[in-house]
């Protein structure tokens, strides 16, 4: 019987290894079917609603409300409108200056509301795996956009404290979808605003950065 089960090993085709196959070099188009996006943003808009706060001002700490809207024209590239309004609350390095210790309170200027139009340019889209189980999808973006901060002085006066200020708003964001019609939205973004003080009757460049989280719904896909 040993005899037998020994020959038959021995007479049994040896198993080969598969000869490694060269496909080639991909073209960009197999890399794009490769990639293809999941959640896609052409021809659809974007809306959303967005809490902030101003947290670098040495003298206002400056909580707001921003609505956003979006037109993606491609992928990679949206119209953008973002209105907002909130109120600069003084901080606690303001409240001490203007105290009987010091009494010296800063010519500050603080944010009422703002109305900006741009572009948003998002080269990035990707997916991150969490724990093995889940992965999320979220892109990555620049916004360039214009247009007008309304502005109060701080300090009462009797005429002219609320000001107009042509602004230059630069920011960068990213979106985490949720669903197929839905994102989580983060933004840092930097209205540079040129204001015209009324009390010192000079011009001044001010800055407010302000980071904003908040949830953005997209309108159905093209063909559904």
């Amino acid at each position: 019987m040993y005899a037998l089960l020994a020959l038959a090993l021995h007479s049994a085709p040896t198993a080969q290894a598969q000869d490694t196959i060269d496909i080639g070099v991909l073209r960009n188009d197999d890399i794009a079917v490769v990639q293809e996006m999941l959640y896609p943003k052409l021809d659809r808009t974007e809306v959303g609603v967005h809490l902030g706060i101003m947290p670098f001002d040495a003298y206002l700490v400056t909580p707001n409300l921003q609505f956003s809207f979006n037109k993606h024209m491609q992928e990679s590239l949206s119209f953008s409108l973002v209105a907002g309004g909130g109120y600069g609350l003084k901080s606690a390095t303001y409240k001490e200056l203007e105290s009987p210790t010091f009494g010296a309170a800063p010519y500050a200027y603080r944010y009422l509301g703002s109305v900006l139009a741009g572009v948003e340019w998002g080269p990035v889209y990707a997916k991150m795996n969490l724990d093995g189980a889940h992965v999320v999808h979220f892109d990555v973006y620049l916004a360039g956009r214009v247009g007008v901060t309304v502005q109060d002085s701080v300090i009462p006066v009797n005429e002219g404290s609320i000001g107009i200020a042509p602004t230059v708003s630069p920011g960068i964001g990213a979106r985490f979808w949720t669903n197929d019609n839905m994102t989580f939205r983060l933004e840092l973004r930097d209205d540079v605003a040129i204001e015209r003080r009324s009390i010192t009757d000079t011009w001044h460049v001010k800055q407010n950065v302000n980071v904003s989280a908040g949830l953005t719904f997209f309108s159905q896909k093209a063909g559904r």
